[in-house]
């Protein structure tokens, strides 16, 4: 294993994580049915550069994660819970801790838990009455 140094590092990642996503039976059918097999790779490439963004400091993210979770969990009659995030997270510290070691992989499982926890509060808190 070794450090997250390079934007083809960040690429790994996000390229494993998401594999598994995919495949996960709580969570692929979620991505997968909103996902195009042909818009894969410019979501991959996207998520990249959010990463990059996050570990490196670079400005090259341009997009609203909040947005798109809100308009997901809205399409799923509210359906997204803590169960779903939890499940997105214990996978992403799963595919950092199997490829990479050092205080950028420290950071991005530390980033993760932060977005996690305020994606699912924003969400819970958009929630109609009767879903929360």
């Amino acid at each position: 294993m070794k450090p997250i140094e390079t934007k083809e590092d960040i690429q790994l990642l996000v390229h494993t994580f998401y594999s598994k996503i995919r495949t996960d039976e709580l969570l692929g059918p979620i991505f997968n049915s909103r996902i195009s097999e042909n818009q894969w790779p410019f979501h991959l490439k996207k998520l990249t550069s959010f990463w990059e963004s996050n570990l490196f400091g670079v400005n090259n993210y341009k997009g609203s994660p909040t947005k798109k979770h809100l308009k997901v969990d809205k399409n799923l009659d509210y359906g997204i819970d803590m169960l779903h995030f939890g499940k997105w997270l214990q996978l992403w510290v799963e595919t950092i801790n199997e490829l990479f070691v050092g205080d950028r992989a420290d950071k991005a499982i530390y980033m993760a838990r932060k977005m996690a926890t305020g994606q699912y509060l924003t969400l819970w808190k958009h929630k109609p009455n009767h879903k929360k």
